[in-house]
């Protein structure tokens, strides 16, 4: 009961207590701005820090809503405003040096505010936000309102400044641009007004630029229609078309980084190709600065353009990246580079004082230096910024004085508590990750990415230095931990290893041993408790493939460093059963957990949702791994991954999140008690927190923000406070004798260092090998050899152990080893003895089976790897083979091929063609279709105009002609000569008939379908020429089949004759059957039949004629005895033998000759059938030559169409831009005409209110002698010229010196001057109004009098002064939107003239046109053989045209002089064709009352269809039997209605019935109300005849408007009559056949 009224009380204090900020350590990232003359502020996370040059002293203003955005100051009213980074992001205006907010600015941004200014006079402040709008707002900050707002889409701008001389006046600058946008007034009305700057090209010069609207330079060409503009040409119609430039015309224009306003309103803007740039505040223009150089050129230097200037009397000062601050003077047009000051790194931004007295330089890094112009010039740091973001932070113990901070690069700093100052620096030079402070000792440990931990002393917090390194492995250090007492360090690496360092100095800092836990360590928890002689470690690791969280808790004695070799292997790992290890996995993911000081329960932090649980952990020891789950579950309103921490006492516990919220919670009840924002999720939160021992001070780091917060409690009391005081006590004196022993080591280290680094170096050599043990030697010694992970060298000294313990075995394993590999040679040289077949690879003696293995996998690795690269090219080879295949092979329905002649180089290609698509002959189709339907047309209306006999018979003979063509199976040509048609298609056949003229092509239309029909025309002589050529491919084919023929004989003719001559065989080649490239024939397979008929019998079952010339008689067999012996009988065979060898001979030579007869007639035709296919060969490259000559003869007619399409195109793209840019300035214009009225009405209002004033004034001054009527006229004159005194307004006198520094002068007044002003002359009113100014023998009471009336006039005459500014103001701004409204209006009318010019080229485009003609040679003669492309005067006619003229006159003179000859036979017969003239006239009249009759005969649909359809008796059954089958239908949905009606009439018999109730309820109310109406009426009529008068005027009314009614509807009546009345008259005239007269 009492523990629960303690924790209930301390739960009432907890609820009071809360944390503020000390002090916020951080370093600029965006400007550091002036607020006055002595501060500076810059934003840093959820800051802004102000710092005062003379005391250094630091103050902080926390934006309650997340991080800083951007920050911008106002010196004179000595105001900050600040954006938060948010959804709809605010602007807030805070007062200094107060700091009390002043206002809240809202307005629509959706993200960011990336750019703040203030104008240096006056209530206005700019904003400018980025994505999505990308919006310039001009704000009253005084008011909070938006006084006018401009967006710009896409321009990201990096730099915002007023002009310090004209609050009017703003520049926005890019990378890319530099604009000017002026604001410009009207009373309250505000206008933003932009001008952008032409920059020049990169090397500094001007690029002409042509007008894109309405250029002026375009060339005229007279020929190709007119030239218009590249954005016309592009097709572009709308606002992009005025800013298009081609990317031929587009340059490389100067690129701006910085600029800076000058005292006459010019701006000077520094490039980043080095160019300085000055800019007229008037006009605009932009001079290029030349640049002297004096002396010779500076050295190491690397200033290539200005990151930030300043300006300064007589020049600027500009600075780049290479550390120094330069001088530029400048005179007219050029400058001159001086050094001005040296930095220690790249300087980021300059900044002058208000006074001009001090030169603000800021680094890169965030260093803050101020240069002061005094007569002695100073330099000093006054921020110092650290080298990165704080990775990690430490209170140095007991916490109340110092911490510590450690950065990527190995700068770690000390800083003071109370006042967050640097109290010194020391800089290992190493990439660090983690730091901790020893409670044991002042020492602290730095961990790093290679592995070591470095021991610094921090006796002297002023002069910390490093005393001891570990080189513990080379996986990097990622958590550091001392335990509560300061016992052990425990150092996590990557790797998963957890080391136990003895954490005193005293010891060496002696590496205890290590525990192998889970790769990917999240956070290691100490417990130990001062009443126990062990400490508990539990390390959290996660389980990325189960989702698990793997908990592993293991103990640490006190006497470990005495047992520490029995309690780890040989390796260093020390061993589980003696640290007694435990692992626990928990069922979902944990970003932080923490054991508590019981060491029966862990609190976790889930990592997917924002929960905090605590789990119990079980009593009774386990093996294996060990589940828990969940005791306790919190909800936190923390989001993001969070880390858990306990408070020194252990009963609070402490979260941090990525929101940036710290909460303090009881760690009974797990509810939050404190919490603070010190952090945002901008910045990604908190990285890591950190509380002294005795709790009063708390060191929050933000992970990407770069801040370092340090908060203390208010209202900190009570057991709240007690409890961790009096843990800090105990723990404190517990420590107490442990701290002073090891300091005291430290010390005494530390001063024998300083005194072993004065001996010699052989002394400090022999110290080290005397003395191993000593600390001396550890700081002293000096190790040659490489630099070994203590994990390493333990593993390699329990190689060495091992290798000692079996070094007999090992001998004997060597041994067998030697005989191994002998037998192996013996092996390998009796294997290279045997042959290749039973020979094995050099690889297959290899013993090391996995060696072997590994160099086989790697190598088929490598093979595979190879296959694979080779098989993607190949494979990518293989598709481009089948695009290209697709594209030029398989896609053609002709394949190209070519032929050659025999004997001649002539070759003859044909017209490779693809089949042409279904949408092309469906419009080819519908072109065809067309012109048939055109040419019909033409037809019938000639017919309608000609006389119909005439029409007849010519209808006749076109049949006749038609069918003539259709037996004949031609095509029929144009009417069109060959020159005029422009191409000689008519030499293949193809129809031309359906071409238009043209000289007839001017709409789109027929232009498309001239191109239509013209693709058609060359498709049709590209076949005609193909089949021509197919047929000459048929017939080589032919020939060398017949030559193939003849040389098989004339091979066999050789081979009897045996000749030595080569027979020439005709073959095709690839070009001339291209397939065969694409097709792999396989080799046929010997033919064994004909080789063994050929080897046995020469190739022949019998012997032929031919064989004779291989016949040989044999000779007898006596003949090889001498002549002397032979007998008669052997005489006779002798005379015999020769008889048959001289028949044998004579019939050889004869058959000899007949063989070389038909060889040579053979040859002669295979020779006179190959020339005659050459010449025709020849005859068809020359057809071919005249196909191509039509073919690019269409092509042209086809290019010159398309390009007259293209220019219609462009034409019209640029009328359609035209008006659409007349419609934007008419809209324009209608805009201004708009505001130049209301600026007028508004104008007027004003200057009545100002005249209204201004008479008020003169009153006052009129009647001022009538006020003061009743004193005596003397006094009168006396206080009249009081009257008219006004005060002399002393000017506050600005010392010579800062006026000679600022460059800028007396700047004009603003809003905030003229107050101050105004309420000076008040107070200046006030001694005029003093009693001792009134003149002798006044009356007091008419001096109050008077001094009242004087100061009204006073005021009065400044709202007159104000309004006539205001006045004059308005008087310009009118002007202003006047000259805007002339403006327009003159592009209007240059849009018009310009409209009415592209109109007239339009016209004159689509009447002349460009034709192609075919003109003989000889047929041009031109005056001096000169060229003419002007044909203006000239005029186009056809020969015929001519010649039929000159015939017709001829044929005209003849039929003159006949006519005279037969005038006097005409005279004679007058009279009778007078007479028959009046008979035909009356024959006329009957044919005509006929036609009218037979006209009006009725002739209904039914008798036409009647008479027009063939099956009209099938056509009437048919529609019986659908009338039939509806006639059905109808009586059966009568029958159906009937049975509804008479349902539907039961129903209303029962409703009549019930009516009839009612009718009878509602007579029986009905004689009463009559009787009660009858008695109404009575009155009524009594009532008098006004009311009669009123009913009858009424109905007069009504009929009058009856009639009117009825009046309209009868006209409306009758036009629809006589509408329908036409409508049937066309439809009679269409239904009735209509005769014409004859």
């Amino acid at each position: 009961m009492a523990q629960d009224r303690e924790r209930d009380e301390a739960q009432n204090v907890a609820l009071c207590a809360s944390l503020s900020v000390r002090w916020v350590q951080g370093f600029p990232r965006q400007n550091v701005h002036f607020v006055n003359d002595s501060t500076i502020c810059y934003p840093c996370g959820n800051f802004v820090i102000f710092i005062n040059i003379e005391t250094k002293k630091k103050t902080v203003l926390q934006c309650m809503n997340g991080i800083v955005g951007v920050v911008a100051t106002n010196v004179p009213y000595e105001v900050v405003a600040f954006s938060d980074r948010r959804l709809r992001p605010l602007i807030y205006i805070y007062n200094f040096p107060g700091l009390t907010r002043r206002t809240k600015l809202k307005g629509n941004v959706l993200l960011d505010y990336t750019l703040l200014s203030f104008s240096y006079c006056g209530t206005y402040l700019a904003s400018y936000s980025s994505l999505p709008e990308f919006e310039l707002a001009l704000w009253n900050w005084e008011s909070g309102v938006i006084l006018c707002k401009k967006s710009q889409p896409g321009i990201d701008v990096s730099q915002m400044t007023f002009n310090p001389m004209n609050r009017h006046q703003l520049c926005l600058s890019s990378p890319s641009a530099v604009t000017v946008w002026t604001i410009e007034r009207s009373n309250q009305e505000h206008y933003l007004k932009a001008k952008s700057v032409k920059l020049p090209m990169e090397d500094g010069s001007f690029c002409n630029e042509t007008d894109v609207v309405f250029p002026q330079s375009l060339p005229k060409d007279p020929i190709y229609g007119p030239v218009l503009p590249v954005s016309a040409i592009a097709g572009l119609v709308g606002e992009e078309a005025e800013t298009f430039r081609p990317k031929d015309g587009l340059y490389a224009l100067l690129h701006p980084t910085m600029h800076c306003w000058t005292p006459t309103s010019d701006l000077y803007v520094g490039c980043e190709e080095g160019h300085l740039l000055m800019i007229s505040g008037e006009n605009l223009k932009v001079t290029v600065l030349n640049k002297i150089e004096d002396g010779p050129p500076r050295v190491g230097r690397n200033f290539v353009s200005p990151v930030t200037m300043a300006y300064q009397k007589g020049g600027v000062l500009a600075s780049g990246i290479d550390g120094f601050v330069y001088s530029f003077l400048i005179k007219d047009t050029n400058y001159k580079v001086e050094d001005f000051l040296e930095v220690e790194g790249p300087v980021e931004h300059l900044m002058f004082s208000p006074s001009y007295r001090m030169l603000l330089i800021q680094t890169d890094k965030g260093s803050i230096y101020i240069y002061t112009f005094d007569e002695e010039p100073t330099f000093e740091k006054l921020l110092a910024a650290c080298d990165g973001k704080f990775q990690a932070t430490d209170f140095i113990t007991p916490g109340n004085e110092y911490c510590m901070t450690l950065t990527q690069s190995g700068e770690v700093c000390v800083w003071g508590i109370e006042d967050g100052a640097c109290v010194s620096r020391i800089y290992l030079n190493i990439p660090a990750t983690v730091l901790a402070c020893s409670p044991s000792s002042l020492s602290a440990a730095v961990g790093t990415e290679d592995g070591f931990v470095h021991f610094l002393d921090i006796q002297d917090v002023e002069s910390p230095h490093s005393v001891h390194t570990a080189y513990l492995s080379e996986s990097p250090v990622q958590h550091l931990l001392y335990d509560q007492r300061g016992m052990y360090l425990l150092v996590g690496t990557s790797e998963g290893h957890v080391f136990v360092i003895n954490a005193k100095p005293s010891s060496l800092f002696q590496i205890l041993g290590f525990i192998e836990v889970g790769k990917g360590i999240l956070q290691i928890s100490t417990v130990s408790p001062l009443e126990t002689d062990v400490v508990e470690v539990m390390v959290l690791s996660p389980l990325p493939e189960t989702g698990r969280t793997r908990l592993e808790i293991f103990t640490l004695p006190k006497i470990l460093p005495q047992v520490s070799a029995s309690f780890a292997d040989e390796r260093g790992r020390l061993r589980d059963a003696f640290i007694h290890k435990f692992v626990y996995e928990i069922e979902h993911a944990l970003s932080s957990a923490v054991l508590n000081f019981q060491s029966n329960r862990i609190y976790g932090f889930c990592n997917q949702v924002p929960y905090i649980c605590s789990y119990l952990l079980p009593e009774k020891e386990h093996s294996g791994i060990c589940i828990l789950k969940s005791y306790q579950k919190v909800q936190s309103k923390q989001y993001g991954p969070g880390m858990l921490s306990l408070s020194p006492h252990g009963l609070w516990l402490i979260t941090i999140a990525k929101c940036g919220i710290l909460c303090i919670r009881d760690i009974h009840t797990l509810e939050t008690f404190v919490q603070c924002r010190s952090h945002s999720h901008q910045g990604h939160g908190i990285q890591s927190v950190r509380i002294s021992m005795d709790g009063q001070s708390i060191l929050v780091n933000g992970k990407d923000d770069s801040t370092l917060v340090n908060l203390r409690w208010r209202q900190f009391g009570g057991n709240l406070a007690n409890e961790i005081l009096e843990y800090s006590q105990q723990l404190s004196t517990y420590l107490k004798n442990t701290m002073d022993e090891e300091n005291d080591y430290l010390s005494v280290a530390k001063k024998d260092s300083l005194d072993l680094g004065s001996e010699p170096e052989h002394a400090i050599n022999e110290n080290v090998r005397l003395s191993v043990d000593s600390l001396q030697e550890e700081l002293v010694k000096v190790d040659n050899t490489a630099e070994i992970p203590w994990i390493q060298q333990k593993s390699q000294e329990a190689i060495k152990n091992e290798v000692k313990l079996f070094s007999n075995k090992r001998k004997e394993i060597k041994r067998g080893i030697k005989a191994l590999a002998k037998t192996i040679l013996d092996m390998m040289e009796e294997n290279e003895a045997v042959d290749n077949i039973a020979k094995l690879e050099q690889q297959e003696f290899g013993l090391d089976l996995e060696e072997l293995e590994r160099l086989h996998d790697e190598s088929e690795e490598e093979v595979a790897k190879i296959r694979k690269d080779a098989e993607m090219q190949n494979l990518a080879k293989r598709y481009l083979a089948e695009l290209i295949k697709e594209e030029c092979w398989n896609s053609m329905a002709v394949k190209g091929r070519a032929l050659k002649c025999f004997h001649i180089p002539c070759v003859v290609e044909n017209f490779p063609m693809k089949e042409r698509t279904d949408e092309e002959l469906k419009e080819l189709k519908r072109v065809v279709q067309q012109k048939k339907i055109e040419a019909e047309c033409l037809k019938l209306q000639k017919e309608i105009v000609e006389v119909q006999s005439a029409i007849t018979l010519v209808k006749k003979h076109h049949e006749e002609e038609d069918e003539e063509e259709e037996e004949d199976g031609t095509t029929k040509d144009t009417n069109l000569p060959n020159y005029l048609l422009g191409s000689l298609s008519t030499d293949f056949r193809v129809h031309t008939s359906l071409l238009s003229s043209q000289l007839e092509l001017h709409s789109r239309e027929e232009k498309i379908n001239q191109i239509i029909l013209l693709k058609d025309i060359i498709y049709k002589v590209k076949t005609a020429f193909n089949s021509e050529f197919d047929a000459a491919y048929k017939q080589k084919e032919i020939e060398i089949a017949r030559v193939k023929e003849n040389n098989v004989r004339i091979q066999e003719i050789v081979l009897d004759l045996e000749l030595e001559e080569s027979i020439w065989q005709p073959e095709f080649e690839d070009c001339e059957k291209p397939e065969r490239t694409l097709i792999v024939e396989s080799t046929e397979g010997p033919n064994t039949r004909r080789r063994a008929l050929m080897d046995m019998m020469g190739g022949v079952l019998e012997v032929k004629k031919e064989d004779i010339l291989r016949m040989v008689i044999p000779q007898p067999a006596f003949m090889s005895k001498p002549d002397a012996l032979w007998s008669e009988e052997e005489r006779k065979q002798f005379k015999a033998y020769e008889k048959k060898v001289k028949e044998l001979n004579e019939e050889r030579d004869k058959y000899r000759k007949s063989l070389e007869t038909e060889m040579k007639k053979l040859q002669n035709s295979i020779q006179e059938s190959t020339q005659n296919f050459d010449e025709h060969l020849k005859r068809l490259f020359e057809r071919r030559v005249r196909a191509e000559m039509v073919v690019s003869q269409e092509e042209l007619k086809i290019n010159n169409l398309v390009f007259s399409l293209m220019l219609d195109e462009e034409i019209s793209s640029r009328e359609a831009f035209l008006n659409n840019y007349l419609a934007r300035k008419q809209e324009e214009k209608s805009q201004t005409t708009e505001a130049i009225r209301k600026s007028r009405e508004d104008l007027d209002m004003y200057k009545e209110h100002y005249d209204n004033l201004l008479a008020e004034d003169k009153v006052l001054d009129r009647s001022f002698k009538k006020e003061f009527s009743e004193i005596p006229s003397h006094q009168v004159d006396i206080l009249y010229k009081l009257f008219k005194r006004r005060p002399r307004i002393h000017k506050q006198k600005v010392h010579s010196d800062t006026t000679s520094l600022v460059p800028f002068g007396e700047r004009p007044g603003s809003g905030k001057l003229n107050k101050d002003a105004f309420a000076q002359l008040m107070k200046a009113m006030d001694d005029l109004d003093s009693i001792n100014n009134m003149p002798e023998g006044l009356d007091p009471s008419v001096w109050e009098h008077f001094c009242m009336t004087r100061r009204a006039k006073v005021e009065n005459e400044q709202k007159v002064k104000q309004k006539a500014a205001g006045l004059i103001e308005m008087v310009a701004f009118l002007q202003r939107r006047t000259e805007d409204d002339e403006k327009v209006q003159h592009e209007i009318e240059k849009v018009f003239h310009e409209l009415i010019l592209l109109q007239e080229d339009k016209v004159k485009f689509q009447l002349n046109l460009t034709i192609q003609i075919l003109l003989k040679q000889g047929q041009v003669e031109l005056e001096n053989f000169q060229l003419l492309l002007d044909y203006s005067d000239a005029i186009l006619i056809n020969k015929n045209i001519i010649e039929d003229l000159n015939s017709v006159i001829r044929t005209q003179g003849q039929k003159k002089v006949a006519s005279m000859m037969e005038s006097k036979e005409i005279h004679k017969g007058i009279f009778q064709i007078e007479w028959e003239h009046k008979k035909m006239e009356m024959e006329m009249e009957d044919l005509n009352q006929k036609a009218w009759d037979i006209q009006m005969l009725f002739f209904s649909r039914d008798r036409q269809k009647y008479l027009n359809e063939p099956n009209y008796e099938t056509l009437i059954a048919i529609q019986i039997g659908i009338m039939e089958q509806t006639i059905a239908v109808l009586d059966k949905t009568h029958k159906k209605n009937v049975e509804n009606c008479k349902k539907l009439l039961k129903k209303l018999r029962r409703c009549s019935n019930q009516k009839d109730v009612a009718n009878y309820t509602l007579s029986c109310n009905l004689r009463e109300e009559l009787v009660a109406v009858s008695e109404r009426k009575d009155i009524c009529n009594a009532v008098g005849s006004t009311l009669t008068c009123e009913k009858i005027a009424k109905e007069r009314y009504e009929n009058m408007m009856q009639h009117q009614k009825l009046t309209k509807i009868s006209k409306e009546q009758a036009e629809q009559i006589s509408i329908l009345q036409a409508e049937v008259e066309r439809l009679r005239m269409k239904t009735f056949p209509a005769l014409v007269q004859m």
